[in-house]
């Protein structure tokens, strides 16, 4: 007999059960019966997460006067281990495994063989089922499939009869939470849960009719086909069709004859399309709780999201929260977010993200910041214990969010809310005030953008114009390579909304920790240390086409106007003339065609690389600006990668390692005539962005949000008295730089925070 064939006369006569009027304390009772019966084990025993522990419920073979007497924490015994892991037990010898614990109530001591499988609802445990029988042995898979499948329809009983906790219990009593998370994006917000993609509720386990069934999940399976084809044939660029690496994987799955066929087979067992494919998906989570190795553990996650992908198809649940529309203030939470996928959302109801993952420098962080919208990652379990409408506080400052939270700490919350509103609203106050220093120097304070809504920015804070036009956001947020035409349009734009106010736009910086799909190759996926991998200007140099075409349409949208063009990750001179040469042969082919320049050209770099700095004076008459990308460069001169949630707060921007390579850069560039700035987090930070005027920085790049407080900040400063501090703290450093020159701004009323 196969598993298949087991599972459906098990199902069979389960299905005569459900459907019963029996209370459903009595269809339980018979649920063992049945299960013991058909695979002839002494034991059938159902254990339901009731009020936080596991309780025995009805079974066969134990004695009976321990239903719901037997109780079991989550992670005790065997039954607690199943429901902890959410995995499968198969043990020939149950008293042989560590995390055996003996119910001398239950009368199971006669028992040595022991197989158990859990009990999901909603990708959660919310019980255990158990088979033993007396003699030592281990269960054939044919037993184990037929379990697997009678679970999940005995899921769908216990949540509907209300039997065990729900989802909202599980995790907690339905009370305030704080759960910790990795700060991306600092900010305050509050809202209600929504999630990214909204649960799929599968209401019928049972199948009526089997051959329907198949066919609706062979539609299905050739309409996902379809759309990741189309994926494919819209990747238009590319030496060698890189784009078709990238989407082989998920193209691998996509024909996988194994996966069809399990899902057939869950099919033949009885199931509906939903309820297979839910199946097969419970199968290979389990599995990925037992991979170690980080490939194939991603290599899995891909096979989760295609049927993630086939189960909406199949269902006619399709979209996300962004295609429904958002109806009051929320707070998104989601596993991980595409930067395409955030800038769907209304701007004006979106107040937040949670990410189950996500790191420091994913690409939807880059976005989230330009968009002003907090963001907290590595928020383990968030998905597991929030529920959708659940109120939430999100305090990405601090790295937390509460669920659901007391009137108490709401007030608390709304206070410290109110102050920060207040602060905000005082440096708005500033947008039309010039931000000179005490002593009468104009420090030129500029925006770091990468969208065309970002430009609106500039009036909005005053700032002096865009110090960072991020050209990769476009790239970013596209499944292709946009067109020149397509890029051409966006810097025009970029440009008539700016008015008179610079620009400075930076070659696309891609590759590396910022891949694209249709920019990858095998020797991109293999490097083990992106950030300092083929990317940036590096990879540009080598795809000269990609190179030129943005050459063209940052000339052709600058007609008649000033283009400032500045190349990232620049580690030596020449890198510097390559690139400022593919500029130069489209400005000539463009005077060739009579088209209309810009009126003036100024090329720059950006040093993030420490190279550099050793050999800027070889560069002199040909550099126009520089500009210092603190991220880049701090993560090189330590070494340390600020993905890394232990490294991302180790190594101080106010060392002396870094402010001493700082001033030896503003030293080396006097008498050059190269303006020199800083662009990055650094000198939006208040207490930071003292110790760069400080230095000698004139020019600081920084986020829409920091330039009111920026400003407020330079319009206290002595440069003279300031800058003779630096020096001698520079000399001889404190013990740490940080509190002196925190001390020194609260002696003279300047608030650092």
């Amino acid at each position: 007999m196969t598993a298949a064939t087991s599972a459906r006369l098990i199902l069979t006569r389960l299905h005569e059960v459900m459907a019963s009027r029996a209370q459903p304390q009595r269809k339980l009772d018979q649920v063992v019966e049945i299960i013991g019966e058909s695979l002839d084990s002494e034991v059938c025993s159902i254990y339901l997460l009731r009020d936080g522990a596991l309780e025995l419920f009805a079974t066969r073979g134990l004695n009976p006067e321990a239903v719901h007497v037997t109780r079991l924490a989550v992670g005790e015994g065997l039954v607690g281990t199943i429901a902890a892991n959410v995995e499968m037990l198969n043990l020939a010898e149950a008293a042989s495994h560590p995390d055996f614990a003996y119910r001398p109530e239950t009368g199971e001591d006669r028992f040595h063989s022991f197989a158990g499988v859990p009990i999901i609802h909603r990708a959660r445990a919310i019980g255990a089922l158990v088979v033993q029988h007396a003699d030592p042995r281990r269960y054939e898979d044919i037993e184990i499939e037929a379990l697997q499948t009678t679970a999940m329809v005995l899921s769908e009983l216990i949540a509907h009869a209300g039997l065990a906790d729900n989802e909202h219990a599980l995790e907690n009593d339905g009370g305030p939470r704080i759960l910790p998370g990795l700060t991306l994006v600092k900010g305050l917000a509050t809202g209600f849960a929504v999630f990214h993609q909204p649960r799929i509720t599968i209401d019928q386990v049972v199948a009526e009719d089997i051959e329907a069934e198949r066919q609706r999940v062979y539609r299905a399976f050739d309409k996902m086909r379809e759309q990741i084809d189309h994926m494919a044939s819209q990747a238009e660029f590319g030496v060698g069709g890189e784009h078709d690496e990238v989407l082989e994987t998920y193209k691998m799955f996509a024909y996988d004859e194994g996966w069809g066929r399990r899902i057939n087979e869950a099919i033949d067992s009885g199931l509906t399309a939903e309820a297979a494919i839910e199946r097969v998906q419970q199968r290979t989570r389990m599995r990925m709780r037992q991979i170690d190795d980080p490939l194939l553990a991603d290599r899995m996650h891909d096979l989760e999201d295609l049927s993630n992908r086939l189960l909406r198809i199949v269902s006619g649940q399709l979209g996300t929260a962004a295609t429904q529309g958002l109806r009051r203030d929320t707070i998104l939470i989601a596993r991980n977010l595409g930067p395409a996928e955030l800038l769907e959302y209304d701007r004006r109801r979106l107040k937040g993200v949670v990410l189950e993952e996500g790191s420091l420098t994913a690409h939807v962080v880059i976005v989230a910041r330009a968009m002003g919208i907090p963001v907290l990652g590595r928020c383990a379990g968030i998905t597991r214990q929030v529920a959708e409408g659940d109120e939430l506080m999100l305090d990405a400052d601090k790295g937390v969010v509460t669920l659901r939270p007391s009137q108490a700490m709401a007030e608390v919350f709304d206070a410290r809310f109110a102050k920060s509103r207040e602060r905000l609203a005082a440096y708005a106050e500033m947008r039309d005030v010039e931000p000179f220093t005490r002593c009468g120097t104009r420090i030129q304070v500029m925006i770091n953008a990468g969208l065309r809504d970002d430009i609106s920015m500039l009036a909005m804070t005053g700032a002096d114009g865009v110090g960072l036009f991020r050209t990769e956001f476009q790239f970013l947020v596209s499944a292709t390579l946009p067109q020149r035409e397509r890029q051409t349009r966006l810097y025009r734009d970029v440009l008539e909304a700016a008015g008179d106010k610079p620009v400075i736009f930076r070659t696309v910086d891609i590759g590396g920790d910022k891949a694209v799909p249709y920019l990858t190759s095998e020797a991109l996926e293999r490097e083990e240390n992106p950030a300092m991998g083929w990317r940036a200007l590096r990879l540009a140099l080598e795809r000269e086409g990609l190179l030129k075409a943005q050459a063209r349409a940052l000339l052709e949208a600058s007609a008649g106007r000033s283009l400032n063009v500045m190349f990232p990750m620049v580690s030596e001179p020449w890198e510097f003339d390559a690139a400022k040469a593919v500029f130069e042969d489209q400005l000539a082919f463009l005077k060739t065609r009579r088209k209309q320049l810009p009126k003036a050209i100024r090329y720059g770099a950006m040093l993030e690389v420490p190279a550099l700095a050793e050999v800027l004076e070889q560069l002199t008459g040909r550099l126009s600006f520089l500009s210092v990308g603190t991220n880049d460069l701090t993560q090189f001169l330590f070494a340390a990668d600020r993905a890394n949630p232990k490294l991302a707060e180790r190594y101080d921007w106010l060392s002396p390692a870094i402010l001493r390579f700082l001033d030896r850069i503003v030293r080396g560039l006097v008498g050059t005539g190269i303006d020199l700035g800083v662009c990055g987090e650094m000198g939006g930070r208040r207490l930071e962005a003292l110790a760069l005027l400080g230095i000698g920085y004139r020019r600081l790049s920084i986020t829409p949000a920091a330039v009111g407080p920026i400003k407020e900040l330079v319009r206290k400063v002595d440069l003279a008295e300031l800058s003779g501090a630096m020096a001698e703290w520079l000399h001889r450093p404190p013990p740490s730089m940080r509190a002196a020159l925190g001390e020194w701004a609260e002696a003279r009323g300047i608030d650092t925070e």
